[in-house]
């Protein structure tokens, strides 16, 4: 899930190299942090959330498969 998320971010943004991906796993959740430039903050969201509502439901659909909660969060690269 990390690499896909991190191909599509790398994909939608200007500046791939800002892009950080990390995941870590509780007892029964992945949380996933996606992190890009702040110039990028909008590509990743997009209008009305559109584009992070899609992550989201790739991620959703995945973690079904697996028997997985995963939340995933986009946060401004420092």
């Amino acid at each position: 899930m990390v690499e896909l998320i991190e191909y599509i971010a790398k994909s939608l943004v200007d500046d791939p190299s800002s892009v950080d991906v990390t995941s870590t796993k509780n007892s029964d959740t992945v949380d996933i942090v996606l992190k890009v430039a702040s110039t990028d903050m909008g590509k990743v969201i997009g209008k009305q959330g559109k584009i992070a509502k899609a992550l989201r439901a790739i991620i959703k659909a995945i973690s079904l498969k697996e028997d997985l909660k995963v939340n995933l969060e986009i946060e401004e690269n420092k």
